[in-house]
């Protein structure tokens, strides 16, 4: 075993809610702003700087008006949450072979809990991260240390994996070994190959095999 702790990111990355966070930030622009913002935008920082942040982005005097109409809009649509594809079997087959496993999210621990309520994830994780246990955020490695602390080991047996390219900057500065993944379809291979990780795979059999 190569990598005893693996802490994961949550959004595109375990949880395919990319296409959940698109349809409240254009709906929460629309709404505020009346504004269309080209989706490559929208989606420019997600995964890394927190909402109030990407919606100073979009309009620094509308900010709390901006980030309540989004949670308003995306909540609920945590009912309809999916798995990535292939996810919850890899993660089966990662316990089984004794990984200790913790997820590091930017999100707060209530939309944390949502995503928990909709899918089977509870089973499979020791430690949660969310965006209040820290003082900073991803890329900052303060997250991922946090999560390394809540689950034991040391930083060189420890991997991160995540399909932002902040998820791969905290990585390298917290000295864990730094996945990419292409299926969260956020961020554009691109991005993720201009960060470059320790490894970047496009399915999940690619990631048993790397850990």
């Amino acid at each position: 075993m190569r990598y005893p702790v693996v802490l994961f990111d949550l959004d595109g990355t375990l949880i395919d809610s990319g296409p959940i966070i698109l349809a409240s930030f254009q709906h929460t622009t629309r709404t505020v702003l009346g504004r269309e913002i080209p989706d490559a935008e929208l989606m420019a920082n997600v995964g890394g700087y927190g909402l109030y942040e990407q919606m100073r982005e979009f309009d620094p005097e509308r900010v709390e008006e901006l980030v309540q109409v989004y949670r308003e809009h995306n909540e609920p649509l945590y009912a309809s949450l999916a798995w990535c594809d292939g996810m919850e079997g890899a993660l089966a087959a990662l316990k089984e072979r004794g990984h200790r496993m913790g997820i590091v999210s930017t999100k707060r621990k209530v939309t944390i809990e949502l995503a928990f309520s909709a899918l089977p994830l509870g089973p499979y994780f020791e430690a949660v991260v969310g965006s209040g246990d820290t003082e900073h955020h991803k890329p900052h490695p303060g997250p991922l240390l946090k999560g390394l602390e809540l689950l034991g080991g040391e930083t060189e047996e420890a991997a991160y994996i995540g399909d932002a390219p902040f998820d791969i900057q905290a990585a390298k500065a917290a000295g864990m070994f730094a996945v990419a993944v292409t299926w969260g379809n956020i961020h554009p291979r691109e991005r993720l190959e201009a960060e470059e990780p320790d490894a970047i795979v496009d399915h999940p059999e690619e990631l048993l095999a790397i850990l």
